[in-house]
């Protein structure tokens, strides 16, 4: 495994957003998602090799989620590539995804105390705003972060934001269409994968009941052929329609293996196991193009599988989602 693009992508602000094939291209700046992601991408490296490249990652990336903090606790996202923020409030997605990064941090033993006392002073600045999301994947990433810290002051905000999903999930199911929203999109695991982080917490069986249901609504649709399919990006899954066939994002590969992950730690069912891995073998490969997504001199991922082959941009969104999955999976046996 060759991490020379994690670096190349990686200056002294942070993480930059995109490249033209191998070259970062400044001209796209940096965004606090995809710093959120790298730093989980940055703890589970360093957790499994020890190795001060990745610790030094690991303050890099938190000190973006720092700076993008406003006085609200909410975040921006979209930075210039000469420090400026582009906006004064990025949108409810970033604010859940920080807080998926800030509770995974958080929960592991080896980020060391200077950025765990950060983290805790940017939690503690977020965490009034999880009551008032409206977007269900805000909710959804909100409730994989904190139900990681399993917490005494975050557990009532667990419970109520996953009974919320459940409730969206009520209003627009039928009989043929387990889901909680008209279409299906982008990002689409993390609603059954909040509800089975959240159900490990309480036992609760409403949550584990909705959570196994979606995910086998999203498995009717992203398995058809025996390997993953995401739905495409160019039209996505509209309710009575069929699932665009392409452009595949590599984000969802690396959720929703990390979802069926979720769903083996909660049921110990070994067939979630098998779909972890299936998720994963996309990059390598198993997929409807039977193309590897890898780059093999760098380290990096194309952004995203096209009808006509891969896309040969190697950005971060997709670098990221690829070694989160990588190390996810790397143990499993």
């Amino acid at each position: 495994m060759k991490d020379d693009h994690i670096f190349r992508l990686t200056d002294d602000t942070g993480m930059l957003q995109h490249s033209k094939y191998g070259v970062p291209d400044l001209a796209h700046g940096y965004t606090t998602d995809d710093n959120a992601r790298a730093l989980i991408m940055a703890t589970m490296l360093y957790e499994k090799y020890r190795k001060k490249k990745y610790l030094d990652l690991i303050f890099r990336y938190s000190s973006f989620i720092l700076n993008a903090q406003i006085k609200t606790g909410k975040f921006r996202n979209f930075m210039s590539y000469d420090r400026k923020w582009l906006e004064e409030e990025g949108s409810e997605d970033c604010f859940g995804r920080c807080l998926w990064a800030i509770g995974y941090a958080l929960s592991n033993k080896y980020i060391p105390q200077g950025v765990r006392y950060t983290l805790l002073r940017v939690l503690k600045k977020a965490l009034p705003n999880v009551v008032s999301l409206n977007w269900p994947r805000a909710k959804a990433y909100s409730i994989i972060g904190l139900a990681s810290l399993n917490s005494e002051d975050t557990q009532n905000l667990v419970f109520d934001t996953a009974s919320s999903l459940c409730r969206l999930y009520d209003e627009q199911k039928d009989e043929k269409w387990k889901w909680f929203e008209k279409s299906v999109t982008y990002s689409n695991s993390v609603f059954p994968w909040a509800l089975f982080a959240a159900q490990k917490i309480f036992n609760e069986k409403r949550f584990l009941e909705v959570a196994e249901e979606s995910l086998d609504f999203l498995e009717s649709i992203t398995f058809k052929d025996g390997f993953f399919k995401p739905v495409g990006c160019n039209g996505w899954l509209v309710k009575g329609g069929t699932p665009a066939e392409f452009d595949e994002q590599p984000i969802e590969a690396c959720e929703t293996a990390l979802t069926y992950l979720e769903a083996y730690s909660v049921t110990r069912r070994k067939k979630y196991k098998a779909k972890a891995k299936k998720c994963h073998a996309w990059y390598e490969g198993a997929n409807s193009k039977g193309i590897k997504l890898v780059d093999g001199e760098t380290g990096g991922c194309f952004d995203g599988l096209t009808g006509r082959g891969v896309n040969q941009n190697l950005g971060a969104e997709s670098l990221v989602s690829y070694w989160i999955s990588y190390l996810a999976l790397s143990d499993l046996d």
